[in-house]
């Protein structure tokens, strides 16, 4: 122990009496800047006292005299070792599954892990490298960096006028961030919620003061309210966001489901192709693929409404599929997190629930490398990774926080709620999945649509102005949309048939 202290007195001697003694997991470049910055900086109050890395040629070399003592295997011996207080990841770009064995390593030493900022806000000098912080829920389901094709990109929007819907969303916010660095002309900030949308609005007039934004408060269900937007400004790019999202909500409110997510999606294609514009992406989701819930089967219409359109006017217009977004309004870890603040429980529908999940602006970024690609009438399928089970996704969330599963939180099971499934898909058996030149992008080659598609949709939007129940609802989605697994009555579908022979 006299010789483990002494060692730790050799890498620092100018170390404070109480620094805590810091344990750096990766021996390259960000772990050397960091250990230059922590020697030099004692007021920090973290005394390095030696490195691990997996690679063996790095074994027994120092840095700054600091010794790379072994490989990632062995950090709960070395913190036992050496009295190591504190874990410290310097590696920006590992994968989330590297971050998440050195977590629990260093929890079960009972020991607290942080990080360095990413490699991105380093090189920029947005942060300094010995900012560090605490390891959150998106290191660990962290990847591999999304790369985009910026020559590429552009084409959607610098120096032109971009529409965004949904922009005070989760997605669509991120949308409008992304495309205001493309240096448009200027930026439609689309949606229903002002409040939202006054939030937007003033994040991009502050960061990006040189493109010019306009906030439009409008509903895509109100044709005439679009029309004037289309005629007036004359978009050149539509991303199209503006959706309900919800499963149990819109198990309960089918004809909104109905009316926003089709209706609307098909306003606003029908209007951009009217109009002249020359590229429409639109937000789809995971669920649309052999619906279980009246979402899912309502983003399928719509990407029906999108394939239809591009395919008969010859349009560049496509749709992007794709799973969970990490903290958006109203997903998994928030909840979570909310959950773990009140003392729990943490409620989990099963216990091999499982989903995809992805950043937010790792998400949009794909969304824009797809509409760049797009030729008209794709389905675009960004690739997710391997699906994560939910109960680790809890568990790890507990433990980030300090605390205990079963001892200071308990995780209860509360049953499969209306339309969820325990597995997401991201391709029908009538689609086959194409690589595309991007390799986080995949191409859905479509199956032939529905025949009639334009009057059954018509009679949709009809039967959900007028009041159907929802059993004529689901039995009308049903004929939309066959894989849409419901439980529709004899009679419901007898009404539906009804109406279409009267049509």
């Amino acid at each position: 122990r006299l010789a483990v202290r002494a060692y730790g007195r050799r890498t620092r001697a100018n170390a404070p009496e109480d620094a805590r003694r810091a344990l750096i997991v990766g021996a390259g470049a960000a772990g050397e800047m960091i250990v230059k910055e922590l020697l030099s900086h004692p007021h920090l109050g973290i005394n390095p006292i030696g490195f691990v890395d997996d690679d063996p040629a790095k074994h027994g070399h120092r840095m700054y005299n600091v010794l790379v003592l072994g490989p990632l295997s062995e950090i709960k011996e070395l913190v036992a070792r050496y009295e190591v207080e504190e874990i410290v990841i310097a590696m920006p770009r590992a994968s989330g599954q590297v971050v998440r064995q050195v977590v629990r390593s260093a929890l079960e030493a009972g020991l607290k892990t942080r990080t360095v900022p990413a490699i991105s806000d380093i090189l920029s000098g947005r942060v300094a490298i010995a900012s560090l912080r605490q390891v959150e829920i998106q290191d660990l389901l962290r990847r591999e960096p999304v790369s985009t094709d910026l020559d590429e990109v552009r084409v959607l929007a610098t120096g032109e006028t971009v529409l965004v819907t949904g922009a005070g969303g989760s997605i669509g916010s991120e949308l409008c961030r992304q495309l205001a660095r493309l240096e448009p002309a200027q930026i439609l900030v689309l949606g229903h919620g002002e409040n939202s949308i006054f939030d937007v609005m003033a994040e991009l007039n502050e960061r990006f003061p040189h493109v010019t934004s306009v906030g439009l408060i409008a509903d895509v269900r109100d044709r005439e309210r679009m029309r004037q937007i289309f005629q007036r400004y004359r978009p050149y790019s539509v991303f199209h966001a503006a959706a309900h999202k919800h499963v149990p909500l819109m198990e309960g409110n089918l004809a909104e489901a109905v009316t926003n997510n089709v209706l609307g999606t098909k306003n606003v294609v029908e209007l951009s192709a009217e109009f002249g514009v020359e590229h429409l992406v639109m937000i789809s989701t995971d669920k649309a693929v052999r619906p279980t819930n009246v979402m899912g089967a309502t983003k399928r219409v719509a990407e029906q409404i999108v394939q239809q359109i591009a395919e008969t006017q010859g349009r560049n217009f496509v749709a992007v599929r794709f799973g969970n977004v990490l903290g958006s309004r109203g997903s998994v870890v928030p909840t979570f997190l909310r959950q773990i603040g009140a003392g729990g429980p943490v409620t989990i529908t099963h216990p091999e629930m499982r989903r995809y999940f992805m950043t937010i602006p790792e998400a949009v970024q794909l969304v824009l490398q797809a509409g760049a690609i797009g030729r008209g009438g794709e389905v675009f399928v960004l690739n997710m990774g391997e699906p994560v089970r939910i109960l680790d996704l809890a568990t790890d969330l507990i433990r980030l926080s300090g605390l205990e599963v079963g001892e200071d939180i308990e995780i209860r099971f509360t049953g499969t709620r209306p339309g969820e499934k325990l597995y997401e898909e991201l391709f029908f058996d009538s689609e086959s999945a194409v690589a595309t030149g991007h390799p986080k992008v995949l191409r859905a080659k479509n199956g032939v649509l529905p025949i009639g598609l334009s009057t059954v949709v018509e009679l949709l939007i009809d039967g959900a102005h007028r009041g159907w129940a929802d059993e004529q609802l689901r039995a009308m989605l049903n004929r939309i949309v066959p894989e849409f697994q419901i439980a529709a009555t004899e009679g419901a579908e007898l009404v539906a048939d009804a109406e279409i022979a009267g049509a």
